[in-house]
C-alpha cells in the first residue's frame, strides 16, 4: 500500500488492547498497520499474534529508543509515506483521509499531523503535539494550543491548516523519501526533541511541516516515561542542545548557546529552590555534561547542515523568548503571544 501505520512499541501490551481496535477499524482499508516491537518484556507480542493477527510485527533486537527504533523499523517498511503513531493513540473515522489528500496535493510538504486533543478531557488539546508545533528563538518548543504546561481547551480556534516548525512523533505522516533525504530520525537521541530535530532539517531544505486540524485523534500522553522521571527531563535537555547546535545558523550559533547556558542552570535552581527536586535539579547538570562530552560527535553533522541549507530563514522558528512572553508578560496562549508579537 501507500501508506504505512507503524507504531513503535515496547511493553505497550495494554495500550495496544485498548487503541489498536480503533487504528483497525479506521484505517486498515487505507494502509499497512505495522507494529515494530523494541523488544518488549511484556507479552506485546504474542497478544499482537492472537488477537489482532492481521497487524504485520516487526521485531527489533532490543529497545533502541523511539529514534532508533523507528529507523530499524522502517528500513523494512516499502510505502510511499510512512505513518508513527505512538500506542496510546486513539484515531477517529476519517482521520486518514484529509492528511494522505493534502500530501497528494501538495508536493512541497513532507510532511504533516492531525489535531491531538487529550483522552483524559476530551475538550482539550494534548501536550505532545496539540494543534501543531513552533519553537522559539532559543530552542524551547511550543505549540498552537499549548505553552509549557498551560494546555487550552478546543474550541476550534486552531481549525486552520498552517505551516509548522514541527509535527508530533506522537502521529507524523511523512514522505518515505524526505525521511531519508533528512537523514531520518537522529538515533543518538534516544528518546525527547528527536522529531523537532528531524523537521528542522526538513526546513532547512525549505521542505514543509503542516498541521491538518480536519483530522483528530485522541492521546494518552506520557505513555512511555511519566513528566515528572529525572530521566525524561535529562533527555529533554540534552538533546534540545544537540539540536540547536546541529541546525542553528552560524552567525546565531555562539549567543543562543550562550542565553541557553544561564537558562538552563536557572531553570535547574528554580527546580531545586522553588520546586524542592533534587531530582530534575540533578537530572539538568548531568544533561549539560552530556551534551558537552558529546558535542563534538556532531560537528560534521553541523557542517553538513549548514552547508545543504536552502531555507536561510525558518519562519516558523519565532523570533521572540517564549519565557520572557510567557512568565514577564503573562501570556499564556498561542494567540495571545502571537498577536502581541506581530504588533511590537
Amino acid at each position: 500500500m501507500k501508506l504505512s501505520i507503524v507504531i513503535l512499541n515496547w511493553n505497550g501490551s495494554e495500550m495496544m488492547r485498548r487503541y489498536l481496535p480503533t487504528v483497525i477499524r479506521h484505517s486498515s482499508h487505507q494502509a499497512r498497520i505495522i507494529v515494530a516491537d523494541n523488544a518488549s518484556s511484556d507479552d506485546s507480542l504474542s497478544m499482537l499474534k492472537e488477537d489482532f493477527p492481521e497487524v504485520e510485527t516487526i521485531p527489533l533486537s532490543k529497545n533502541h529508543g523511539f529514534a532508533e527504533g523507528y529507523n530499524r523499523a522502517l528500513k523494512q517498511v516499502d510505502s510511499e509515506y510512512y505513518l508513527l503513531l505512538n500506542s496510546d493513540v486513539e484515531v477517529t473515522e476519517g482521520w486518514l483521509t484529509p492528511l494522505l489528500a493534502y500530501m497528494e496535493h501538495y508536493p512541497d510538504t513532507a510532511a504533516c499531523q492531525p489535531k491531538l486533543l487529550s483522552v483524559a478531557n476530551r475538550n482539550k488539546f494534548e501536550y505532545a503535539g496539540a494543534a501543531g508545533g513552533f519553537i522559539d528563538r532559543y530552542g524551547y518548543p511550543f505549540c498552537r494550543g499549548r505553552i509549557f504546561d498551560v494546555v487550552e481547551e478546543d474550541h476550534g480556534q486552531y481549525d486552520s491548516i498552517v505551516d509548522v516548525m514541527w509535527a508530533t512523533g506522537a502521529c507524523l505522516m511523512i514522505r518515505s523519501k524526505d525521511y531519508w533525504d533528512a537523514g531520518a530520525l537522529d538515533g543518538r537521541l534516544f528518546a525527547h526533541n528527536e522529531e523537532i530535530d528531524l523537521c528542522w532539517r526538513l526546513r532547512l531544505m525549505n521542505r514543509r511541516i503542516v498541521c491538518i486540524p480536519s483530522s483528530k485523534v485522541y492521546h494518552v500522553g506520557g505513555g512511555t516515561l511519566p513528566k515528572s522521571n529525572p530521566m525524561k527531563t535529562f533527555l529533554n535537555f540534552r538533546n534540545n542542545l544537540t539540536m540547536l547546535y546541529k541546525n542553528l545558523p552560524d552567525d546565531e550559533l555562539r549567543h543562543t548557546m550562550r542565553v541557553r547556558y544561564m537558562l538552563d542552570y536557572l531553570a535547574a535552581w528554580e527546580t531545586l529552590l522553588i520546586n524542592r527536586n533534587l531530582a530534575d535539579f540533578k537530572a539538568i547538570y548531568k544533561a549539560r555534561r552530556a551534551f558537552k562530552a558529546w558535542r563534538h560527535d556532531f560537528e560534521d553533522d553541523r557542517k553538513r547542515l549548514q552547508s545543504r541549507r536552502t531555507n536561510k530563514r525558518v519562519d516558523e522558528r519565532k523570533d521572540f523568548s517564549l519565557l520572557w512572553q510567557f512568565y514577564r508578560h503573562g501570556r499564556k496562549t498561542f494567540t495571545a503571544i502571537l498577536n502581541a508579537c506581530a504588533k511590537s
